[in-house]
């Protein structure tokens, strides 16, 4: 399979899971054909669009509108379906998919509302599920950490990424710092 460079994907002003970062979400999340994947806080669908490409069957719920607007258009790009749920996680998933029951689950965002999505996981990520999630805030970082085995969840491994490029000078520009956590259901 091939990888996605991020200058083939349509960007806009929404953030994305750059190349490097979402390669090794992807790797932690181990997906395998037929899997039931949930992407929340999609941005542009890059998560998304990969993990459809591997054969997962994606569901993505996304708050922004131009970030659900470049869903669909890399979605259509790319040639994959996601079922693209608009508004924020959990609520949104609770309307829209109450009886879904996944099988990978990746956070790109939670927008303030990671106890609230481990409250919906609790029934809908089945037992032996894993849960993949960035970070570029400690605050969140420590929170997702405490929640993880106040929920049941084990294998924890988090790591601390950071990668920079080399701009034309020959100098390197760093990108924010990217903590990748990856944990599994019991």
């Amino acid at each position: 399979m091939k990888n996605i460079k991020d200058s083939e994907f349509i960007r806009g002003e929404v953030p994305m899971t750059k190349f490097n970062i979402r390669n090794l979400s992807l790797a932690h999340l181990q997906i395998e054909k037929g899997d039931r994947f949930l992407d929340i806080g999609g941005g542009t669908g890059s998560v998304s669009v990969e993990a459809a490409l591997q054969g997962a069957e994606v569901s993505t719920v996304e708050l922004n509108e131009e970030a659900c607007s470049l869903i669909l258009e890399n979605a259509k790009k790319f040639g994959v379906k996601i079922n693209l749920i608009s508004g924020k996680a959990p609520e949104a998933l609770v309307n829209y998919a109450s009886d879904a029951i996944f099988d990978k689950c990746f956070i790109g965002g939670s927008g303030g509302e990671l106890k609230n999505i481990f409250d919906y996981l609790e029934g809908h990520l089945k037992k032996g599920g894993i849960i993949c999630a960035n970070f570029i805030l400690i605050k969140n970082l420590n929170e997702f950490l405490e929640l993880l085995p106040k929920y049941g969840y084990t294998e924890i491994e988090t790591h601390l990424i950071q990668t920079a490029a080399m701009g034309k000078s020959g100098l390197f520009k760093g990108e924010n710092p990217i903590y990748i956590v990856k944990a599994c259901k019991n």
